[in-house]
């Protein structure tokens, strides 16, 4: 080859170089400043890292002393592994068994063959553990087993004042109970740190961008005293096992003020396993059941008739033997009474003795006072779920309606409106809103919520109230068909209830509702109490079946409460 011809050759040579060289120069050149900016964004990304601050969420106590803590946010691990890691020790089955050993929910066979599945590298062994769990797990050193901190919703009381507290769901959100109705309140706002990660995905603290610090849940505390409320579970778990009932539930509250100091209902659950709970179980029955109260009713109806002054106690009414047609329809008593006075009709619980009281007052008149009584409407308690029952329009009632309205039927209430109801007369004729939550504070301690006592309203003059707690003392009193609601050393105002429940269209000769409602001590009124009983076999009248409950419940809480004997009563000079 000549001088000429390699020199051509290099000259080549260098220009593909060259135009080599330029192409790539070009190239990295479009990459860094115009190429692909999406790619160099997913990169920037990457590394940049979002790592929330977990936030604590609001503590739930209740009104005893000192306070007992009902909800609480708990700190505890999840147990994990990298099964990769495991295999590469060659020590799955010795891994498997360790753990299997400390955690003795864990079955040894089944993690042996997940710790075995090719390339994983990661497998949650055990979910919510306790610390000393995980201490004792860290003391092993177990190759590619590691924890993850937690935090788990627990009520330490179990199920007691479930209906009440609800539950906390897998994802963190407040299901029924104050954990829905106060989830804004009770869950906080999470915190988050920016900044970037190294190659292994670990923060790189000097780069750190910004902090948002978490601020904790408010905490919640209650009206409800622990004690009155185990008095109340106590007296339910004894009404299911006597009388077998579908359920039964009941309420304590404070009668001049609407603190609600215990409510509870059967069958329960427990949030800590609220998984295996159905429906009916997390039913809050004392604001969401709905039911025909029977003689209960009466209260409303006597005391409407009383407050137009259309009656007084003293006024006869002829009972007919316990066997009236009013608009071609026949009304019946279970007793055979003649002609009593308008009290003697609420001690014996006359049917027929309402049915006229009613009829006296007339339509008109009787469903004002069932609306100024709340009937048909919520109460505004704070608790999700409640019910307003059913009053019918005054132009949909038939001309038997005021007759069978006056005895419980052709209404459905709550058991709250029932207790507000005589409430209300023990507090002088003075409706008081109902409430289960004291106050809400900040985790700083600054108060973001307190509830005071509210009045709803003034439905019967404070003259009404005190005649019908008169006539309401004597339901408890010999010969009144609530003896066994008596509480010893103290004077109980009250009503039983036995409600035929409607079955396929027609009322039941075997199903019944029974029921007492009733405040005492009847000189100074301190709390009202409702006993309900679904269903109840094979006694199901209210004296019978909530009578007793009421009595043991209410009993108990006078002694707890200290709540002063009543005085006795006074005899005349001449008197026997």
């Amino acid at each position: 080859m000549t001088e000429t011809g390699r020199r051509v050759r290099l000259l080549l040579v260098a220009a593909a170089l060259g135009l080599a060289l330029t192409g790539l120069v070009v190239q990295l050149v479009h990459l860094h400043l115009w190429g692909e900016p999406e790619r160099r964004e997913n990169v920037v990304q990457d590394r940049i890292l979002h790592e929330p601050i977990r936030v604590h969420r609001g503590m739930i106590v209740d009104n005893s002393t000192p306070n007992t803590i009902v909800a609480i946010d708990w700190p505890c691990v999840d147990v994990c592994a990298d099964p990769k890691l495991i295999q590469l020790t060659n020590r799955v089955p010795a891994v498997a068994r360790e753990l299997a050993r400390v955690l003795p929910d864990v079955d040894v066979v089944a993690l042996e063959k997940r710790l075995r599945l090719p390339d994983r590298r990661f497998e949650r062994v055990a979910q919510q553990v306790t610390t000393n769990v995980a201490a004792q797990l860290a003391s092993l050193k177990l190759p590619g087993v590691f924890t993850t901190p937690v935090v788990v919703r627990r009520y330490p009381q179990g199920a007691t004042l479930c209906h009440v507290l609800g539950y906390v769901n897998a994802e963190g959100v407040g299901s029924a109970g104050l954990e829905q109705s106060l989830e804004s309140l009770l869950r906080g706002k999470p915190g988050e740190i920016v900044g970037f990660r190294d190659g292994r995905r670990h923060e790189l603290t000097d780069r750190r961008i910004a902090e948002t610090a978490a601020t904790n849940g408010a905490n919640v505390a209650l009206t409800i005293d622990q004690q009155v409320q185990f008095m109340v579970e106590r007296a339910l778990d004894t009404v299911m096992e006597r009388h077998h009932p579908d359920s039964a539930w009941a309420i304590v509250e404070r009668v001049n003020t609407g603190e609600i100091l215990a409510m509870a209902c059967r069958p329960n659950y427990d949030p800590n396993n609220f998984r295996g709970s159905t429906d009916l179980q997390r039913m809050n029955r004392t604001i969401a059941n709905i039911y025909e109260p029977g003689s209960t009713f009466k209260v409303a109806t006597i005391a409407s008739a009383l407050d137009q002054g259309v009656v007084t106690p003293e006024t006869r009414i002829d009972c007919e033997n316990g066997r009236w047609w009013h608009q071609g329809k026949v009304l019946r008593d279970t007793h055979s009474y003649g002609v009593m006075s308008v009290a003697d009709v609420l001690q014996k619980s006359s049917n027929i003795g309402a049915a006229k009281i009613a009829v006296t007052l007339g339509s008109t008149q009787l469903a004002a006072y069932l609306k100024a009584f709340r009937f048909g409407h919520r109460l505004g308690i704070d608790l999700p779920g409640e019910e307003g029952g059913i009053v019918h329009p005054l132009a949909e009632w038939s001309s038997i309606s005021s007759s069978r309205i006056a005895m419980g039927q052709g209404v459905a209430v709550t058991s709250l409106q029932m207790l507000g109801l005589l409430c209300c007369i023990a507090n002088g004729g003075v409706y008081m809103k109902p409430y289960v939550v004291r106050n809400v504070t900040a985790d700083d301690g600054k108060m973001l919520r307190e509830n005071h006592p509210t009045v709803l309203g003034n439905p019967i003059k404070p003259s009404t109230a005190a005649m019908m707690l008169k006539m309401l003392v004597r339901v408890t009193e010999p010969g009144g068909t609530g003896l066994r609601a008596a509480v010893p050393g103290y004077r109980v105002a009250g009503k039983t209830g036995t409600g035929q429940k409607m079955v396929g269209g027609s009322y039941s000769e075997t199903d019944y509702m029974a029921s007492f409602v009733g405040f005492l001590p009847a000189d100074k009124p301190e709390i009202g109490l409702i006993v309900v009983v679904d269903n109840p076999q094979p006694m199901h009248t209210g004296g019978m079946v909530a009578g007793p409950a009421f009595s043991e419940i209410a009993e108990q809480a006078m002694r707890y409460l200290d709540v002063p004997k009543s005085p006795p009563p006074v005899v005349m000079a001449g008197q026997p």
